[in-house]
């Protein structure tokens, strides 16, 4: 396998486990929230509060983190993205050392 078709593997590998993960997160979401629903209804567990919107809503918070990290962050600010911008870095790197050495060779010239 080529290296650029290795590179393209290896972030489809990694999208997918991203992805994969936020499902799993999605399932464990709907799952707690069951559980949470249950424990504070007919458990009465603390029963005088409906403490158990409020542990969902944080979780969902949480979620929706997660959800805009994978589908909207992650998705723009890939492989691509970091190349070009090291490239851009290295190039004003790149300029920043020519002007130094155009800048020395011109104070030793000028000292001559």
């Amino acid at each position: 396998m080529e290296r650029e078709q290795h590179e393209l593997y290896e972030y489809a590998r990694d999208r997918i486990k991203q992805k994969k993960l936020l499902y799993y997160h999605f399932i464990v979401l709907f799952i707690g929230s069951i559980f949470l629903f249950i424990a504070n209804k007919w458990l009465s567990f603390y029963p005088e509060t409906t403490w158990w919107i409020w542990a969902m809503t944080i979780w969902i918070f949480i979620f929706l983190f997660h959800f805009i990290k994978v589908f909207i962050i992650d998705s723009f600010m890939n492989k691509n993205w970091e190349r070009t911008q090291i490239d851009k870095l290295m190039q004003q790197q790149t300029k920043k050392v020519e002007k130094l050495k155009n800048d020395f060779e011109n104070s030793k010239s000028l000292e001559e």
